[in-house]
């Protein structure tokens, strides 16, 4: 029993230990069991990371928008803790690097956010270096890979489903309420009675070899909390911080201060939306008057299912630049007075220029903002709420809506973008382009005296 027994507890027969602190009385039992010896060095006070967990509950929406969450979008957060039979292990079905581009390729980009919490000794066994190889694929794709020490809290306060396995972090999201599937369920390591194998027994496996979509939609819909978790993670939930305090100064022998006994509350992570540089395979479909669907797929390695038209959309920053000849639209992201790329309409002039079959190019600036560039050289803005439809999708529906032979009049009102069921307005208006970035603007020309011609016809 990991932790519990003996070898971990005793030095030449006694307790190396004055305090053992548990977070449930069924561990005290399983300590009586396993190594009488240290029982009474038992103490019972909660979880303080769970109860920071629950403290910081209110602000999941602020976590979410952290990792650049838009609305109508879930966050599915793969979880693997450090062993041979882990997600992320080496002694299983080695199910992680198959799982991952797959992730990426079979979920609509705009309805879904895939984020990775790996165990800090996985970074440590193998170097950040060698994690970001293996999983650059999936980055490309839009994986982001939260911090594993000051950001997995968060990220699981942020998630709509867990995909994990008999890790800590894991069972966590169960307590927390969250569907959880397991794509790796080994439990030669854990004991029979704990209530991680019970956990392991009872949550809902994950297929790898059939489409994750429909596996991922019916856990959520269908959710049912694993009964334990909730229950066995702590005895003494949001009184850790008292129960720990008085623990110390007791063991001390110094009086307790009289003040609360507080954690620190999670801090806000930094904002970090998904970075997707692989090529994205759009299908729309026109609904009727300015309104259309869009699905976009990061590098799927087949043709999605679905009806509509395709076309293919790429950031400048694709890892093989090939992948630009074959575009229909080039997108890019960034400030619009970022002195490297010039203002972003002398940005996509120089991309539709440098690439003859590319139909548009568009430059977002922000969360809900973008300028685009029509092959016959409209200038427009796409506006939209930053926590609605992303703007590559919304200059994908434009270039749909155009390919379509619909003109531009008809989006007085603006285009009305569907990812998912999710509707968010858009508004479609000529841009002005911007004065150079070098030195102030020239001064207008004269007018031109009127040709000979031009004077002989006036006449």
């Amino acid at each position: 029993m990991f932790g519990l027994s003996p070898e971990w507890l005793l030095a030449d027969g006694r307790p190396i230990a004055d305090a053992l602190v548990l977070s449930h009385p069924e561990q005290v039992e399983r300590l009586r069991a396993a190594c009488p010896e240290a029982a009474a060095t038992a103490v019972l006070a909660g979880d303080p990371c769970f109860d920071r967990l629950l403290a910081a509950r209110p602000r999941r929406d602020r976590f979410r928008r952290a990792l650049g969450m838009r609305r109508g979008q879930r966050l599915v957060l793969l979880n693997s803790t450090w062993n041979p039979e882990s997600l992320f292990g080496d002694g299983g079905e080695d199910v992680l690097p198959a799982l991952l581009p797959r992730l990426t390729a079979e979920l609509p980009a705009d309805e879904y956010r895939v984020a990775a919490v790996l165990h800090p000794n996985i970074w440590h066994g193998h170097g950040p270096g060698q994690i970001r190889m293996w999983l650059d694929r999936a980055r490309r794709g839009g994986l982001t890979l939260v911090d594993p020490l000051h950001g997995w809290r968060q990220a699981l306060l942020a998630a709509d489903i867990t995909l994990g396995d008999f890790g800590s972090v894991t069972y966590y999201s169960a307590a927390l309420g969250t569907p959880v599937l397991l794509g790796a369920a080994a439990s030669d390591g854990l004991g029979e009675d704990s209530p991680v194998a019970a956990f392991v027994r009872a949550a809902p496996r994950l297929d790898p070899y059939r489409p994750l979509r429909p596996q991922l939609d019916a856990a959520t819909a269908h959710h049912v909390p694993v009964p334990g978790p909730a229950e066995l993670t702590s005895s003494a939930p949001g009184d850790s911080a008292r129960l720990l305090r008085r623990t110390f100064y007791g063991l001390m022998g110094i009086p307790e201060p009289t003040e609360p006994a507080l954690l620190d509350p999670l801090p806000l992570p930094p904002y970090e939306p998904p970075d997707r540089t692989a090529p994205l395979r759009v299908i729309t479909r026109l609904r009727g008057a300015g309104e259309i669907d869009v699905a976009r797929y990061a590098q799927p390695r087949g043709e999605p299912d679905a009806d509509g038209e395709v076309h293919t959309a790429v950031h400048e920053d694709t890892l093989d630049p090939r992948d630009l000849t074959l575009a229909d639209v080039i997108l890019r992201q960034g400030a619009p007075d970022d002195l490297r790329f010039g203002p972003p309409a002398a940005w996509a002039s120089e991309v539709l220029d440098r690439h003859p079959h590319c139909g548009l190019a568009a430059y977002i600036t922000g969360p809900g903002d973008c300028t685009a560039l029509t092959r016959d050289r409209r200038l427009l803005r796409l506006t939209t709420d930053p926590h609605a439809a992303d703007p590559g999708a919304c200059a994908s529906a434009l270039y749909a809506w155009l390919a379509a032979g619909k003109g531009l009049d008809e989006l007085a009102d603006g285009l009305t973008v569907w990812t998912g069921g999710t509707p968010s307005q858009v508004g479609v208006v000529p841009a002005e382009p911007a004065p150079p970035l070098f030195g102030p603007p020239s001064p207008p020309s004269p007018p031109a005296p009127p040709s000979r011609n031009a004077r002989r016809y006036a006449t």
